[in-house]
């Protein structure tokens, strides 16, 4: 069993003065509304209704806070990218977003969610531009909806995101999806990667 298992939903926050202030470290999960955010999400504890999936994109307006142990967080970030959101509210999520990513020290690394069908759009290269990806501050690609190709486009796929992601330091990219279960073990040991040296020893994934 791993830490994903474990994982429980704490708090939600509307304005970045309400983010948890015990945090000591944490784990961004972002990426565009359409890219099946909230499944990944679902898929990677093995829940069916951890995060609120909806058909209609945009719906997650908050920034939601899921505790892997005391101040250790997956924080599921607002969906970006998505036009038919009122013009307010986007500016808002644009703007708290933005502001996190930037401003939070306790930030130690970003998964970030690409539909494998259309990957590394405009706006992902200005998200991955945003971030500034690092060595202290990786970044781990996860093209979603990978079932929805075929072996060969997938492998083509995926070479191809490798190499354009290279052009970001401490960028990494995999194939993944909730569908087929495909590439989530290797998701989580990343993400536990990042934020192990953070646990306590009781919070330790069993070997």
């Amino acid at each position: 069993m791993h830490l994903f298992q474990h994982i429980e939903y704490v708090t939600s926050a509307h304005a970045l003065t309400q983010l948890p202030a015990d945090a000591v470290a944490e784990v961004a999960f972002a990426g565009r509304s359409n890219a099946g955010k909230s499944s990944a999400l679902n898929t990677l504890a093995h829940r069916k209704k951890l995060a609120h999936v909806s058909k209609t994109p945009g719906r997650t307006q908050l920034i939601n806070f899921f505790a892997f142990a005391p101040g250790v967080f997956l924080v599921d970030l607002p969906g970006y990218g998505y036009a038919k959101v009122p013009d307010k509210i986007r500016g808002h999520w644009e703007a708290s977003l933005g502001a996190y990513l930037r401003k939070r020290p306790q930030i130690r690394g970003m998964v970030l969610l690409m539909d494998a069908r259309r990957p590394l759009t405009e706006i992902d290269r200005q998200m991955l531009d945003f971030y500034r990806p690092s060595p202290n501050r990786p970044v781990h690609i996860l093209l979603s909806k990978a079932d929805k190709l075929t072996r060969r486009e997938a492998a083509a796929t995926l070479a191809a995101a490798t190499k354009e992601c290279a052009a970001w330091t401490g960028c990494t990219v995999q194939l993944f999806s909730s569908l087929s279960k495909l590439g989530v073990e290797e998701a989580v040991a990343v993400v536990e990667g990042w934020i192990a040296p953070y646990l306590p020893e009781t919070s330790a994934a069993p070997a």
